[in-house]
């Protein structure tokens, strides 16, 4: 045998099934991924200062309440397309939100905690939803922090364009 056929048939024996298992593997954890778009139902989106979460958004509906800078109490209806949807699904799992603890605030009660702003993101699925309250003044993991800021931020972004849009 030359060494052409040699090498061959080292990478028939050996490079294409890996090839194969890789694809089948990988394809098996994509479809049973715990949080898939595919089933993907709706956005919980609450911030305010402290324990008030009077601005609040919910993608179901489209109700979108915030206050705005005359300390007046705005309504609106604002919907969210679904690129918007896929590109804040997409973003939180870039972010890592699935692996988020319930609650990343502080456990001290003090006072110049409780009037930091608080977010609560809510990504409701078919099957699961995964919640998270944040606190800005939250003193942990930085690496925590810094993605739940970007979350946040994402969403309040996407927001704004929307409500561009519809304007």
């Amino acid at each position: 045998m030359s060494s052409r056929y040699k090498k061959i048939f080292l990478a028939f024996s050996i490079v294409v099934p890996f090839m194969l298992y890789c694809v089948y593997y990988y394809g098996m954890m994509i479809s049973n991924a715990p949080y898939k778009f595919t089933e993907f139902e709706f956005i919980d989106f609450k911030y305010g200062e402290g324990n008030n979460l009077n601005n609040t958004y919910n993608s179901k509906t489209g109700r979108y309440q915030y206050v705005n800078n005359h300390d007046s109490l705005v309504v609106k209806t604002v919907h969210l397309n679904k690129d918007d949807l896929l590109y804040l699904h997409h973003k939180a799992a870039e972010l890592g939100f699935w692996n988020f603890p319930k609650e990343v605030t502080n456990v001290e009660n003090d006072p110049r905690f409780k009037n930091s702003p608080h977010y609560f993101f809510a990504f409701h699925y078919q099957r699961k939803t995964k919640e998270v309250m944040f606190d800005e003044a939250f003193n942990g993991d930085v690496r925590l922090k810094d993605a739940a800021m970007r979350l946040a931020k994402e969403i309040e972004g996407r927001l704004a364009d929307a409500e561009d849009r519809e304007k």
